[in-house]
């Protein structure tokens, strides 16, 4: 019986020392996981997304730091080191800089599609920084209630299927980090899109202001060849309509008589004019005032633009568009030459 006790007694030490050394695994992983899962961040805000090291920088400081950023192509990322919050910073401290205003506004539309991208790679918290910094920028932005919408439909969508699927820890982290992967690589492209569009002023660094310049510039010129050829091509059918008219006059009987000829402008086509895809994608909106003279066969000529109420990075291809549409429009015959003027409006 003594050998037997003797027996037992080591072997129920080392089962006691087992379970007290399972039981301080579970509680030390508890106690990891337990400051993991309560530690949320906070949703970005207008007010809190620009991080607190920028908005302690001096406005000197914030110029030529946001210099750097905007030609490095560090336009709205990565968060404290980007153009849009050393703008901000700088417009919140010096409201009268017209160079910040004018960056900012240039830098919207680029930022509006990088919220797209991170809803669509389900990168929740990126888009809510970028919307954040959108609407710090300009809470009246047309694209802002539809991003929010879309930010907060997609991520309720998310997490119910993320329920019903019950990622591990592991699976988690793993799809942090390639989410992680796929917003660099967005990122890094739309960056390099940037930079081929602004190919002319890659030579060397330039400021912010010219650089905006040529990244406009760049973006209209396939738009402007496109126009030359449309109106390359209304010439041409232009002078085979006079043609046909010089044929029509030496034939007087052969031809339908024309309608009676008035001094009121009654319109026989007025095709819309085409949205520029850039500024559709952007929701940007605007509007174009056209002066024109409508002759006595009702054709249109002289066209011009007198007025714009657009957004300056979109302001040249509406106003493009306004006067291609409106050199398509026909009236009744007049009685004389008229001149007048149209609003064309671009919504969405």
């Amino acid at each position: 019986m003594n050998n037997l006790r003797r027996g037992l007694v080591p072997l129920a030490l080392a089962v006691a020392i087992t379970c007290a050394l399972g039981a301080c695994k579970k509680d030390a992983a508890t106690d990891a996981a337990g400051p993991a899962a309560g530690q949320v961040a906070p949703a970005p805000t207008p007010e809190s997304v620009v991080s607190a090291s920028v908005s302690a920088m001096a406005p000197d400081q914030l110029r030529s730091e946001a210099s750097k950023a905007y030609g490095e192509n560090r336009l709205y990322a990565p968060a404290g080191n980007n153009a849009m919050e050393y703008y901000l910073a700088l417009r919140d401290k010096a409201p009268a800089d017209a160079g910040a205003s004018s960056a900012l506004t240039d830098l919207l539309p680029m930022t509006v599609i990088a919220t797209e991208q991170g809803i669509a790679r389900e990168d929740f918290g990126e888009a809510k920084r970028l919307a954040a910094l959108i609407e710090k920028a300009d809470a009246q932005h047309p694209a802002l209630a539809r991003l929010k919408s879309a930010i907060t439909t997609s991520e309720t969508a998310f997490a119910a299927r993320a329920e019903n699927q019950k990622l591990t820890a592991d699976e988690e982290a793993k799809r942090q980090e390639e989410l992680a992967k796929k917003r660099e690589e967005d990122q890094r492209k739309q960056q390099e899109l940037q930079r081929q569009q602004a190919a002319a002023a890659a030579a060397a660094p330039t400021p912010p202001a010219q650089t905006t310049a040529a990244l406009a510039n760049a973006a209209a010129e396939a738009e402007r060849q496109r126009e030359a050829e449309a109106e390359r091509q209304r010439a041409a059918a232009a002078a085979a309509e006079q043609q046909r008219q010089a044929a029509a006059a030496a034939q007087p009987a052969a031809q339908p008589s024309r309608p009676a000829a008035s001094s009121e402008l009654r319109a026989i086509a007025q095709p819309g004019p085409r949205y520029p895809q850039a500024a559709q994608r952007a929701g940007a909106t605007g509007s174009v005032q056209v002066e024109f003279t409508v002759s006595g066969d009702g054709s249109v000529g002289n066209v011009r633009v007198v007025g714009s109420d657009a957004p300056r990075l979109y302001q040249r291809e509406f106003e493009r568009e306004a006067t291609a549409a409106v050199k398509r429009w026909r009236f009744q015959p007049v009685a004389e030459a008229t001149t007048t003027r149209r609003t064309i409006s671009f919504q969405q």
